[in-house]
């Protein structure tokens, strides 16, 4: 049997139709097939190669820890330079007072971390979330999620979930001294792209600290310079009680993370103690591919790029098929006339060697969230590869 026989005999399946793209080998923009045929990747691996596939300083890193040493104990016992280097690197870089950080394993959970820590802080127990909002999978995350079309079948999950409208002013009133914390996404991923309207976000920290709920803004997707500033939330004039990192925090390593002030964290640690524990969290490889990819785009002009960047590609993506496209800087939407043309288009790039995707909660758009390192020839090349599909299926 071949590899993709095998794929499909031995791996769990998430849906009836996987792309099947063998990948051999990866670097910088480009997914190598068996044969050699690259492919320029336009998602990043959902978000998570910022600094492109297999980035020379993110791999240097890697292997040094490898050298050293790899996990030692569950997270939080022992004191390792890996973990404390990037917690301080994360602090300096993030306002006060975010100066504690929690390393888990992936966004989702990030997600059910702040979760507990919001109840724990609070002694609240209902959580409002947005519609059309995505913090992970698990079924803490998972409760958070709606419409229930992917979460239904696995329903009862967790009550005291309140659900309200991005962007609506007139739905904060839903937010109470019942509330324990208001999580959402500082731009709104997967309902296809939509950044905050000019004020929302401060009208939303605002209604919290008036009933003392905690404001979790989830930026999985959104930080590590996508959006055109290291975090989403700097350009919006507000700062979160708890933040959520993972994706594009790795370098392509699993990592993920909750951040918060010390005095909020720090009613995770007693009565009950280990109130939230994690084996392989933070652990050290990781956080030294962390660490490095931190480093790198804060010394580099990667982020100063972004929006430069975006410009020309809202420049280029002209087309009477094309109904919209949303942006929040490299992080785009392109949005289409159906899920049968979107598929379309998907394959037709796939042929042409070029990745991209579609979103959860809306499967009339292109997902394009490339590499921060993506050059302007290969933004042009892309694009016209994108058109040349648009056009062959919708005049």
């Amino acid at each position: 049997m071949n590899l993709r026989q095998l794929f499909l005999q031995h791996l769990a399946q998430t849906s009836p139709s996987p792309l099947m793209l063998e990948v051999e080998r990866a670097e910088g923009m480009y997914l190598y097939s068996p044969e050699g045929k690259p492919y320029l990747d336009l998602i990043a691996g959902i978000g998570v190669s910022c600094l492109g596939h297999r980035h020379p300083a993110v791999v240097e890193a890697a292997k040094a820890q490898l050298d050293k040493y790899l996990h030692t104990l569950v997270y939080g016992e022992f004191v390792l330079a890996p973990q404390v280097q990037l917690a301080e690197r994360l602090a300096q870089a993030l306002p006060d007072p975010l100066d504690s950080v929690y390393f888990v394993n992936s966004g989702t959970e990030a997600t059910e971390g702040a979760m507990k820590l919001a109840k724990r802080y609070t002694g609240r127990y209902e959580i409002v979330a947005c519609k059309k909002a995505y913090h992970g999978s698990t079924q803490g995350a998972a409760s958070l999620m709606w419409p229930k079309d992917f979460t239904q079948a696995y329903h009862p999950l967790l009550p005291g979930i309140r659900h309200i409208e991005y962007n609506c002013e007139w739905c904060l009133q839903q937010i109470t001294e019942r509330t324990a914390a208001v999580i959402m996404e500082t731009v709104q991923g997967e309902w296809g792209i939509r950044p905050p309207r000019e004020g929302y976000l401060r009208k939303v920290r605002e209604r919290c600290d008036e009933v003392g709920a905690l404001l979790i803004l989830d930026e999985i997707q959104a930080g590590y310079g996508r959006t055109g500033s290291l975090f989403a939330f700097e350009q919006y004039g507000v700062v979160p009680d708890i933040l959520l990192l993972a994706k594009g925090m790795g370098g392509g390593m699993p990592i993920g993370a909750f951040v918060a002030p010390r005095a909020i964290m720090s009613a995770l640690s007693d009565n009950p103690i280990l109130g939230h524990i994690t084996t392989f969290g933070g652990h050290p490889v990781s956080c030294a591919a962390a660490l490095a990819t931190l480093e790198t785009l804060l010394e580099s002009d990667l982020i100063r790029q972004v929006k430069a960047k975006e410009q020309l590609f809202l420049e280029l993506l002209q087309h009477p098929a094309i109904v919209e496209v949303r942006s929040a800087g490299l992080w785009m939407a392109v949005e289409l006339e159906s899920f049968e043309v979107v598929q379309g288009v998907i394959h037709h790039c796939l042929e042409r060697g070029l990745v991209t995707d579609w979103f959860l909660f809306n499967n009339r758009s292109l997902r394009i969230a490339p590499p921060l390192i993506i050059t302007e020839e290969q933004i042009r090349w892309a694009c016209g590869v994108i058109l040349e599909g648009v056009g062959n299926r919708k005049m």
